[in-house]
């Protein structure tokens, strides 16, 4: 084989230079605890990221959800957050748990949350108010469940510091609890069905109840705004539960820090829509996804520019 003189070879690689090597971007996603609805469909996301994205190397991580979400955001700690829509407008208002406003931009909005009071047979709990006296738990510290559960005991009369005996337990952890019969009750905000409380409905020997608590809402909004509707968890939708729960509905929404890059944000957004259907095989959630919901009041706070971008290119126009 002839050899081509190493002059000639400089000059092939400069009129052919070979492109340089794309850096990889490595993207952290703040979910929840792992038996509840963030974090499977945080992994799905993660997922189809890193597929979709090249050079985009995306990891699900577990947290406590919803407030820990906002402040790792907003401390550059994670690139893309689950967040309920009540405490992401308490963290860009610097109001509830948030001493400062907190940089955050949503770049859409997801699914609704359903408002869960969960108890079972034998406790002689059968509406909010009979939570007085007992033992619950409101949810993990620093989660958006435990914002709702505070809101929602406040609504309905019950001082939740000093009318119950209260645990600060995770979904997962309130399960077992009540399994145990450590505590009568216990309050998630999650998609349906979430599998810890599948796996509590399906337990031989338990008959789950889900309180309704849509006489709260009222208080509710009068307080905190329109961030509060009625919404249903249908019979059937756990294992034994034989009729609807009428509860309060909040949106969940996707978050990112508002100086994220407008590309990034473009393509991270063109991918979850694109990707929808990927998403949910994950969870059942995902399917609630829509382009032309996203403007209808379901983000109490501003959208990102590069969110924005594929709205528009999708004819979506603020309202």
């Amino acid at each position: 084989m002839k050899r081509l003189p190493l002059l000639a070879v400089s000059l092939v690689f400069a009129a052919f230079p070979v492109p340089a090597q794309q850096k990889t971007v490595r993207l952290s996603i703040a979910t929840g605890g792992t038996g509840g609805v963030y974090y499977p469909l945080g992994g799905g996301l993660a997922n189809v990221l890193s597929k979709s994205l090249p050079a985009v190397e995306a990891t699900a991580e577990v947290t406590s959800a919803s407030v820990d979400n906002v402040k790792l955001v907003g401390a550059g700690k994670a690139d893309v957050a689950f967040c309920l829509a009540d405490t992401a407008s308490d963290g860009f208002n610097g109001t509830g748990k948030f001493k400062d406003k907190v940089p955050i931009r949503s770049i859409a909005v997801l699914y609704a949350n359903k408002s869960q009071w969960v108890t079972v047979e034998g406790t002689g709990i059968e509406k909010i108010r009979d939570l007085k006296g007992k033992r619950i738990s409101t949810g993990a510290p620093g989660s958006g469940t435990e914002t709702i559960a505070l809101r929602i005991l406040e609504a309905s009369g019950v001082d939740s510091e000093k009318d119950v005996k209260r645990e600060k337990l995770s979904v997962a952890e309130s399960v077992n609890a009540i399994k145990d019969k450590k505590i009568d009750a216990f309050f998630w905000s999650g998609g349906v069905p979430t599998a810890a409380v599948t796996d509590l409905a399906a337990t031989p020997g338990t008959h789950i109840k889900l309180l309704d608590h849509t006489d709260a809402i009222p208080n509710l909004v009068k307080k905190y705004g329109p961030l509060y509707v009625k919404g249903v968890i249908p019979a059937k939708s756990y294992p034994g539960q034989t009729k609807d729960a009428h509860v309060a509905d909040v949106w969940n929404v996707l978050i990112v820090h508002e100086k994220m890059d407008e590309k990034l944000v473009y393509d991270i957004v063109k991918t979850v829509f694109g990707k929808k259907d990927d998403l949910a095989a994950v969870h059942s959630e995902a399917a609630s996804l829509t382009i032309s919901n996203q403007y209808d009041g379901g983000s109490p706070i501003p959208f990102h520019p590069g969110a924005i971008r594929y709205f528009a290119e999708k004819g979506l126009k603020p309202k």
